[in-house]
């Protein structure tokens, strides 16, 4: 039974995913219509916030509802589904937590060492900004509450949305292409679209791409749980600037102007297929097509979509 088909394994129903993905995909269209419509201006209500409670209490409000998504998400698919969150996470007998801590150094050693390149070659862009009473605290809420995030994110997407649209059309590159889409509209009304423009949707729904392919690819959501956690936490410890979701107590500041340079296109033309070859490498991944195009078959003796 290949990841797609793992929702056979609990009970299905369109009603079923309908409603926690328009209730959340709903929140995020109110705040983006809040946003536009109302005039809003987000650098400026996040300038005041942070002035008046700190970055990491910020830091920490924003990341709370995502946690509490993610507990909802497995309550729903756990209760409502009757499926294992294993199931939903993976094609494997159980979780392959040597796939997610991989993912994870490799995507964080990349990450740290294209910061610090950055750093020596234009040390001008960037302040040390390390304090250290601070940067603790960040610390504990980056560890404690990130992983949640965007473990959410990836179940929510990759996980849900993925198995539940591939039983309903029986196919594979319909969800991958819906997904990856939605996801990277998602962050459609973070400040940094403002700021560099749309060309960083390529970069935003490219990585969705991504992580929907090694799911396919590796028939599990291991790699793609390790990948996003490290680019988020890496991230938010390591370099910060003014005008992106993501502003922190971390040790460096990015003090340049913002421009849709190579740094946005590269993650996707470049490193991510180098990614992708040395993933298939490792994981002997074959098949290509099949994985990422091929019909999902119905399982018989379990559930059909009502």
């Amino acid at each position: 039974m290949n990841y797609i088909q793992q929702a056979y394994t609990g009970k299905l129903g369109k009603w079923k995913y309908f409603i926690p993905i328009i209730g959340f995909l709903g929140i995020v269209m109110l705040n983006f219509i809040a946003i536009k419509f109302l005039d809003l201006d987000a650098d400026e209500l996040m300038r005041e916030a942070i002035e008046k409670n700190g970055s990491n209490w910020v830091l920490f409000e924003n990341l709370i509802p995502m946690a509490v998504f993610l507990g909802g998400l497995f309550f729903w698919v756990y209760f409502v589904h009757k499926q294992s969150i294993t199931t939903l996470t993976t094609s494997r007998k159980k979780i392959d937590w040597k796939r997610v801590f991989f993912s994870f150094f490799v995507w964080g050693i990349i990450t740290a060492s294209m910061t610090i390149i950055a750093y020596y070659l234009t040390p001008e862009d960037f302040v040390w900004n390390l304090n250290w009473d601070k940067f603790i605290i960040l610390l504990l809420i980056s560890i404690a509450l990130i992983p949640l995030q965007t473990s959410f994110e990836e179940y929510f997407f990759r996980a849900y949305m993925m198995q539940g649209l591939g039983v309903m059309v029986k196919n594979r590159w319909f969800p991958l292409i819906v997904t990856s889409v939605i996801f990277g509209l998602m962050h459609g009304a973070n400040p940094e679209v403002e700021k560099i423009g749309p060309i960083i949707m390529v970069y935003y729904i490219g990585t969705g791409l991504f992580l929907g392919i090694i799911t396919l690819m590796d028939e599990g959501l291991e790699l793609a749980l390790g990948f996003h956690a490290a680019n988020n936490l890496i991230t938010a410890l390591l370099v910060t600037t003014d005008w992106t979701a993501f502003q922190t107590d971390s040790i460096l500041k990015d003090m340049s102007e913002p421009s849709a340079g190579f740094d946005v296109l590269a993650p996707v033309l470049i490193i991510y297929p180098l990614l992708l070859l040395f993933f298939a490498k490792k994981y002997n991944w074959k098949n290509w097509k099949e994985h990422l195009t091929g019909r999902i078959d119905v399982i018989d003796n379990l559930n059909e979509v009502n």
